[in-house]
Parts: structure tokens; sequence; C-alpha cells
């Protein structure tokens, strides 16, 4: 099953299992057909990002242009851009770093 067609760096995701379940995550890398590396910034920190199945997330339609350009440009990005970034489009809840329901 091919999926990485719908599958970009920085794009918005939500785990559907595991201990962060309902959490929301940005793509910093797709490794393969069936993997990616996600942070959020808090919980995931971009040095200890998580290897997650494709098959185990829920795809938003929603990207982080920022992280996009900046990954592609092989700039380095910090657990508060991830942060900020999730807050601005509405995935997480401003300073608490809770995911909005």
């Amino acid at each position: 099953m091919d999926t990485t067609h719908e599958i970009r760096i920085g794009q918005i995701v939500k785990s559907k299992a595991g201990r962060d379940k309902n959490r929301a995550f940005i793509i910093i890398d797709v490794i393969d057909d069936q993997f990616v590396l996600i942070a959020d910034g808090s919980l995931r920190k971009i040095e200890k990002a998580k290897k997650k199945k494709i098959k185990h997330l829920s795809i938003m339609n929603a990207i982080s242009v920022e992280v996009q350009k900046r990954l592609s440009a092989n700039e380095n990005i910090d657990n508060l851009l991830l942060k900020r970034e999730l807050e601005k489009l509405g995935q997480i809840r401003p300073g608490i770093g809770g995911l909005i329901s």
C-alpha cells in the first residue's frame, strides 16, 4: 500500500494509536512508504522524533509552510517553532500544549 503520495513534510497529522492517540504532530521526515518521523515540540521533541507507521496516523488537510520551507532548505527547526505552528494552525491550545478536540 503506497500512501506516500498523500504525505508531505510539514503536514499536520493526528495519531490514531498508541499513548499519543488523538495528539497533533508535524511530519518532519518521510522515511519510506510505511514510516514517517513526527514531532510536536512538547511530548515529542525534534531531537527525539517519533518513528510512526503512516497507517496509525490521521492525515489532516493542513501543512505548516514554514516547517516545510525550512526543512527543504536544510535549515534547522526547533521545538518552539513546531509548537507555534501547531498553535497557529489551531491544533493545540496556546501555552498548554494539549490537543483541541
